[in-house]
Parts: structure tokens; C-alpha cells; sequence
């Protein structure tokens, strides 16, 4: 009999594989007490398998491409930093030393005071972080109790071919290393739509679904599933029938996408005239060709925190130079948004800059004051973007800022900048274009004072939503509060469009709201006309707003702006995706 479940669907894409269930039992922990003289040899094992835990997740972080966007490297590299960070290295070691306990023993009672210090923290971001630390002591767990992990070292390079593995969770060393083997999608039990997981399963192209809590005690391996990462529904053992019908699903959606294709050139223009500016993010090489498949109008927002990650030195200014230099040649003219290294949170830079893990990464230094803390890490940029600015038209962007006085100090070290390359006699566009992204709340609601002292500004959904709301985004046991309708959070999204018509300057959006056709209608009501959006996304986007007609979706949107109620907003949501539906030939 076919058995459904539902979770929350990550990473879109219909696979039919065989089962595989991923378990791994949690050793037994000896509570033996050590002689005092077996105790050194205790700390050596302890050591040799610190070292080993190391050595396997440095052999990951080797095997990632190096066109991989920088979230993929990044939890490697946290992992890594975490190894080397005292609370694992040494803390285990005081508690043998102390307690003349076995390593499994001593790992173990860390863990479990680790475990406490987060729980009385209060505060749902902890519960990830922790989550990381969990990864890490059970890779050093599996070496002390030699016991073999199938996802770091499987038996053959086709381990994970054609497979759809079920897992409680994954590390990002699992992700990776599944992906470059074949593997066909994966669910997990725990997880939310911007986990870890979520996100490595995006950017590595794996369908995949998380949040389906407790399936492995209802699947078998080797039985037949069907996964729908758009719907985050999974089928077991299903009939004949819906085989065929879902394989029909795949061909409908390839027709789809060939369909979209045809929109390629069809200018972006609604039915009042309204001229709209679909731009891209980017971050490697492949977001260049796919933003050209689907003639995007230029970058919105081009990531350059991979120049940072998996190295132990900073990118001097050529590096920086160089690296620019090539993505604005591809663009060929077209406009070039590069942000500043937003780095901090879970994207790390060598182990040299970063110091202790924060208790709360999301807000500690992160982003803009990170850089203003150590502006080595943001003047040979600053540079090397001005370089790039006297051939292309490139603009600069200002992550996680928060208040005035962090513009002004951007905008001297701009200046000090401009005098340096002044001296040195290279040339660079004096009048180049410097904006902000919106993505706290403080910064949305003095949005006026920020448009008065920046040429344009961007809002950052993703986080925008996760600090209005006070929820972590990535902790399945909160991540249903994320709503991009909430009122709230729609009403900061509006006083920034209308901060940006006072000034008369651009406002742009380049989170992921940005890109969803579910809710590009509904900005376009609140007045937004510039989306940047990962490429592939900007061809249903484009089919979603061909014409609309914005003056009638306006009256739509400010209503949905004063609902309180989450079935009065998803009304009118469809009434405003029904509203001027295009007719596309």
C-alpha cells in the first residue's frame, strides 16, 4: 500500500529512486575509570582522533568545486574552525585528565555541558549552533569508536548513485560528499526551508525535502519513493499509476521550462507601461552563464564573500581586481552590484581573522561592522572595485547596515580610496554609485535618513524577515513563524520603496521574496519595480508580472498590508495572482 508524507520542500525537482536509510547509532559510552598511568595514553587516543576527525573533513573540503558557491565551503570551514577551537580540543582533555575517564567518556559529559550553556541562552538561533557542534563531536565520536561512517568513505565512487537517502539530518561534509557521488535526493526529519541542509541542497542542485519527522521508522530501504521538492510530499511504494503520472510531471515540467524560454526576450514591461528591471545575483561562474540564458538586465547583487573562504591569507587587491574585472567583461556593459565581503555569521574568513565562534553570529560582527572592525578586509576591494569601475558600470553595496554612522565611515574609506588611486595615477568613475541593503528592521524604518545619504538601496528579505520577527530561520522547531506576509514585516518593505521615491533614488530587492512569483505581484503593487533574484528564478518571475497592470494592483496590496488574519491574506494574495493575468503566447 502507498504510504504519503509531507514536509517542506527545499529544492525543487521529481526523482524516483530506491530507499536508503541512513542511521547512525550513537555509540556506547564506557564509563570505565582509567588506571592514572593509562591516562597519557588516553589523551594520544584523544588526540590521534581529533586529528583524524580533522584530516576527514579537510579531505571534504578538497573535493568541493571550485566554482562551489561559498555556503558550501563555509559549514566545512566552520566545522574545521570548531575541531581547532579550545572547547573541543582541550576541554575533553581536562575532563579525562580529571575524571580518568575513556575519550568517549570525557567528549561525551562536554558535550552535554555544552548542551546546557545553549539551552539556558534562550535563543533559537543557539539550537543551530549547536546542532554544528553535534555534527563535529559525532565525527570525532565515529574515529574513537572506529566506526565506519558510509558518508565521508564509501566503498566505491557510485555509493550514492540514483539513491534518494533518508537521514535524520546531514552535515555539509555528508551533502557534498553524496553530491559528487550521484546521489538523487534526500529527506531529512529535522530542518527548515533555510537549514543548512535547505541551503547546500539549492546551491548543489539536489531535489530534496526536510522536516518529515520520524519517516525512517515508517520506510524501508531499498523501497521505491517518489520525491516532489516543489510540494515537499514524498510518496513509498507507490503503484504503477503514479509512477506514470509523476514521470508525466517531469515531462510536463521540462515542457515548462521550455516554454519559459520563449519568454527570453520579451521585454519586461506591464500592461501600464511600467517598465521593470529583472536583475541577477550571482556569485560563480555558472550564475554568469545562466544570468546570459535568460538575459537577465544585469547583477543585482554579486556575492564575493568565496574570495574569503577556505583559505588562511585575504585576497589582495588584484586578486579582487582581477576576479571583477572578468565578471564585468562577461556582463558586457550591463550594470555590476558588487557587495561588500558580508562575512561573519556562517560565513567565515581564515582562521586568522575570525577569533572565538560567537555565542549569536546573526548578531554579533557580521557584515559592515565586521568590516569596520578590521578594514583589511575591505580596502583592497573598495580598490579593486574603483579600478573596475572606469571601464564598466559598477556600483557598490554596503551589507548589514544599521546606522548613519556606519555609511559615513564606508563612504570615507570610498573616498580614501578614490585619493590613493589618485596618486598612484588609476583611473576610476569619481561619480561611482554607492547604496545599502536593507535587511534590519531599524534600518527599514530610518530607511528616510539612509535614502538622504546613499545613491540606491537594496532589501534583503532573508534576513530582513528573520530579525523582524525575532525567529531563527533555520530552526525547524520556529521556522513556521518565517512569513514573508507578515504585516510587519510588508510595512518595512514599504517604507523603504517609498523612502527611495522621497529621495528619488532606486530601491531594489535582492532577497528571496525577490524571486518567489508568488509575491512578486504583490510587490509590484507596493511599488517595487527592481528585482534581483538567482537566475534561474527570473523567467517564472518575468511570466508572473507580463501583464499586470500595477496602478490595479495597487489597492490589493495596501489591503493586504492591514490583514491580520492569515486566511484574509492568502485571499487576497490569489486575488492579486488572478489580477491581470498574463496572457503569454
Amino acid at each position: 500500500m502507498s504510504l504519503m508524507f509531507s514536509g517542506i520542500g527545499v529544492s525543487r525537482g521529481i526523482v524516483i529512486g530506491e530507499a536508503y536509510i541512513l542511521r547512525r547509532n550513537q555509540p556506547e559510552i564506557s564509563a570505565q575509570t582509567l588506571k592514572r598511568s593509562e591516562v597519557p595514553r588516553e589523551v594520544r587516543r584523544y588526540k590521534k582522533a581529533l586529528a583524524e576527525a580533522k584530516n576527514q573533513l579537510e579531505q571534504v573540503r578538497k573535493s568541493i568545486p571550485k566554482n562551489a558557491p561559498s555556503d558550501v565551503s563555509a559549514f566545512i570551514e566552520t566545522h574545521l574552525l570548531m575541531i581547532d577551537d579550545s572547547v573541543l580540543a582541550d576541554g575533553p582533555l581536562e575532563i579525562l585528565k580529571s575524571r580518568a575517564c575513556k575519550a568517549e567518556a570525557a567528549l561525551e559529559h562536554q558535550r552535554q555541558e555544552l548542551q546546557k550553556i545553549f539551552d539556558e541562552m534562550e535563543d533559537p538561533y543557539i539550537a543551530t549552533r549547536m546542532d554544528d557542534v553535534n555534527h563535529v563531536i559525532n565525527q570525532i565520536m565515529r574515529v574513537l569508536v572506529a566506526q565506519p561512517d558510509k558518508s565521508q568513505s564509501g566503498t566505491s565512487e557510485t555509493d550514492w548513485k540514483g539513491l534518494i537517502v533518508i537521514a535524520d539530518d546531514l552535515t555539509p561534509a555528508d551533502t557534498i560528499v553524496m553530491q559528487n557521488q550521484g546521489v538523487a535526493g534526500f529527506v531529512t526529519e529535522t530542518g527548515g526551508q533555510l537549514s543548512h541542509t535547505a541551503i547546500l541542497a539549492r546551491s548543489l542542485g539536489i531535489p530534496a525535502i526536510v522536516g518529515i519527522h520520524n519517516l525512517r521508522d515508517y520506510i524501508k530501504p531499498g523501497e521505491q519513493l517518489i520525491l516532489h521538492g516543489e510540494s515537499g510530499m514524498v510518496l513509498a511504494e507507490p503503484e504503477q499509476l503514479m509512477i506514470d503520472s509523476y514521470r508525466k510531471q517531469q515531462r510536463l515540467f521540462r515542457e515548462q521550462q521550455r516554454e519559459l524560454r520563449k519568454l527570453v526576450d520579451t521585454p519586461a514591461i506591464t500592461e501600464d507601461g511600467i517598465e521593470l528591471s529583472l536583475m541577477a545575483n550571482i556569485e560563480i561562474d555558472e550564475d554568469i552563464k545562466a544570468l546570459k540564458r535568460v538575459n537577465a538586465d544585469g547583477v543585482g547583487l554579486y556575492r564575493t564573500e568565496f574570495l574569503y573562504m577556505n583559505r588562511d591569507d585575504l585576497p589582495d587587491e588584484n586578486e579582487h581586481f582581477q576576479v571583477y574585472s572578468k565578471v564585468a567583461r562577461a556582463l558586457k556593459g550591463a550594470p555590476l552590484t558588487i557587495r561588500l565581503a558580508d562575512l561573519g555569521a556562517d560565513k567565515e574568513a581564515g582562521a586568522e581573522i575570525t577569533g572565538p565562534l560567537a555565542h549569536n553570529p546573526a548578531m554579533g560582527l557580521r557584515g559592515v561592522r565586521l568590516a569596520l572592525s578590521d578594514t583589511t578586509l575591505i580596502i583592497p576591494q573598495i580598490a579593486a572595485i574603483l579600478r573596475v569601475s572606469a571601464k564598466s558600470p559598477v556600483s557598490i553595496m554596503i551589507p548589514m547596515l544599521t546606522n548613519l554612522h556606519e555609511v559615513e565611515q564606508c563612504l570615507e574609506l570610498i573616498e580614501q580610496a578614490k585619493t590613493q588611486l589618485t596618486e598612484r595615477r588609476i583611473k576610476f568613475d569619481k561619480d561611482i554609485a554607492v547604496g545599502g541593503m536593507i535587511e534590519v528592521p531599524a534600518a527599514a524604518i530610518a530607511a528616510d535618513q539612509f535614502a538622504s545619504s546613499l545613491d540606491f538601496l537594496s532589501i534583503g528579505t532573508n534576513d530582513l524577515i528573520q530579525y523582524t520577527l525575532a525567529i531563527d530561520r533555520i530552526d525547524d522547531r520556529v521556522n513556521y513563524l518565517y512569513d514573508p506576509l507578515h504585516p510587519a514585516v510588508l510595512q518595512l518593505i514599504k517604507m523603504t520603496i517609498e523612502a527611495g521615491k522621497r529621495a528619488d533614488i532606486p530601491v531594489a530587492m535582492c532577497g528571496e521574496m525577490a524571486g518567489d512569483p508568488r509575491y512578486v505581484r504583490l510587490l509590484l503593487g507596493l511599488g517595487l519595480t527592481e528585482f534581483s533574484m538567482p537566475p534561474n528564478s527570473l523567467l517564472e518571475v518575468k511570466r508572473a508580472l507580463l501583464g499586470s497592470n500595477r496602478q490595479r494592483l495597487q489597492k490589493a496590496s495596501n489591503a493586504l498590508l492591514k490583514c491580520s488574519s492569515r486566511d484574509s491574506q492568502q485571499q487576497l494574495l490569489t486575488k492579486i495572482n488572478k489580477t491581470d493575468s498574463a496572457t503569454i503566447h
